[in-house]
C-alpha cells in the first residue's frame, strides 16, 4: 500500500500542471456546491420561519373536513366546547409544544363607507396570538405594534389598505354572515396595516376574538381551527405523528371522525418551493459526484499513456546473457 502511494505521488510531481489544474477544479467544485448548499439551506429556513412564526405556526388542528373546504371558511365546520377541552387536554400533555393559539376564521365584506370589498378575518386572542406566531408584528409596518390589538380594533391587509385608501386611525365596518344566515355588521377601528404577503394569506386582516364571536352571534366557545408552535421545530414529525395519533382516531356519535391535524407544509403552498430547493441541491451534488469522477478518471487516463510512452526500464539479471 506504501509503494502504491509512493508511486502515485511521484506521478502527480511528474505532471504538476495538470495536477494543479485538476486539483483547482475539484476544490472550486466543492467549494461551489458547499456554498450554493448553505446558501439554499439558510433560504429555506428563514422562508419557512417566516411562514410559520407569523402567520400559520408549525401545526394546525381542525375539525375533519374544514381543510377541504377552507376556501370558503366554514362557519358549520368550526370546533365546539367538548372538542376544545379534549385539545386543550392532550396539548397539555405534549412537552415539545410552547404555545398555541385557537382562531375562529371567516369572510366579511369591508366597507370604509364609500367603496366595499371582501375580506377574510382571523379573530384571535392576542396573547396566544404572539406566543404562537411571534414574528407577526414584523409584519405591522403601520400602527402601533404593542399588544397586537384590543376589541373594537382591526388590523387591516396592506392590499385593501392601499385600494380602499384606509389610514390608521379611520373607522370602518364589517359585515358578515352567520352559520344561519343572518347577517350582522360592526364598526372597527383601524389599529395598524399589515404587510402583504404572497399567496392565499395577502388578504387576511384580523379582530379580537370576541369580536369575531360578536360579529357571527357565537355565544358558545367555538374556533375553526388551533394553531400550534413547538419549541423545535426539528421535532415536527414526532409531534405530528403523536398528536395525529391521539386525535384522529376519535369520533362522533354517528361514529364518523372529528379531528384532523396538519402540518405547515399541508397547509402552505410555499412547501413545494422548499422541496424545489432540496431537489436543485440533490442535483447539484450529483454534478460534484460527477465533475470529481471525471477529472480523477482523466488523471488516470493521462498517467497511463504517460507509463505507455515512457516504460520503466527493463531489469536484467546477471544470471542472463
Amino acid at each position: 500500500m506504501l509503494n502504491i502511494i509512493k508511486l502515485a505521488t511521484r506521478n502527480l510531481q511528474r505532471y504538476r500542471r495538470r495536477t494543479f489544474l485538476t486539483s483547482m477544479l475539484i476544490t472550486l467544485g466543492v467549494v461551489a456546491v458547499l456554498l450554493f448548499i448553505s446558501i439554499s439551506g439558510s433560504f429555506k429556513a428563514m422562508m419557512i420561519g417566516q411562514i410559520t412564526d407569523s402567520m400559520l405556526g408549525h401545526l394546525q388542528i381542525h375539525k375533519k373536513g374544514y381543510l377541504a373546504s377552507i376556501d370558503s371558511l366554514p362557519l358549520n365546520r368550526n370546533l365546539g366546547g367538548k372538542q376544545l377541552k379534549k385539545i386543550e387536554q392532550i396539548l397539555a400533555e405534549e412537552k415539545t409544544i410552547e404555545a398555541y393559539s385557537m382562531r375562529i376564521k371567516l369572510g366579511a365584506m369591508f366597507s370604509n363607507f364609500t367603496e366595499t370589498t371582501n375580506i377574510r378575518l382571523n379573530g384571535v386572542l392576542p396573547d396566544q396570538e404572539l406566543s404562537t406566531a411571534p414574528l407577526l408584528v414584523d409584519r405591522i409596518i403601520e400602527g402601533k405594534k404593542e399588544g397586537l390589538l384590543k376589541k373594537g380594533e382591526i388590523l387591516v391587509p396592506e392590499l385593501i389598505a392601499k385600494g380602499m385608501k384606509v389610514k390608521v386611525g379611520d373607522t370602518i365596518v364589517l359585515v358578515a354572515n352567520n352559520k344561519d344566515g343572518s347577517v350582522n355588521g360592526q364598526t372597527f377601528m383601524v389599529r395598524g396595516i399589515l404587510e402583504g404577503i404572497s399567496g392565499p394569506g395577502g388578504r387576511d386582516g384580523m379582530i379580537h376574538l370576541d369580536d369575531a364571536k360578536s360579529l357571527l352571534r357565537i355565544n358558545d366557545a367555538e374556533v375553526s381551527e388551533v394553531a400550534i408552535r413547538l419549541k423545535n421545530i426539528d421535532q415536527l414529525p414526532a409531534v405530528f405523528s403523536r398528536l395525529k395519533t391521539k386525535l384522529e382516531p376519535m369520533k362522533n356519535k354517528n361514529g364518523k371522525p372529528v379531528f384532523e391535524v396538519h402540518t405547515w407544509e399541508k397547509l402552505s403552498p410555499f412547501f413545494n418551493i422548499a422541496k424545489m430547493i432540496d431537489l436543485m441541491t440533490f442535483f447539484i451534488k450529483i454534478m460534484l459526484v460527477a465533475i470529481v469522477l471525471v477529472s480523477i478518471m482523466n488523471v488516470m487516463i493521462q498517467l497511463s499513456n504517460g507509463y505507455y510512452r515512457h516504460p520503466p526500464a527493463t531489469i536484467i539479471s546477471d544470471g542472463m546473457m
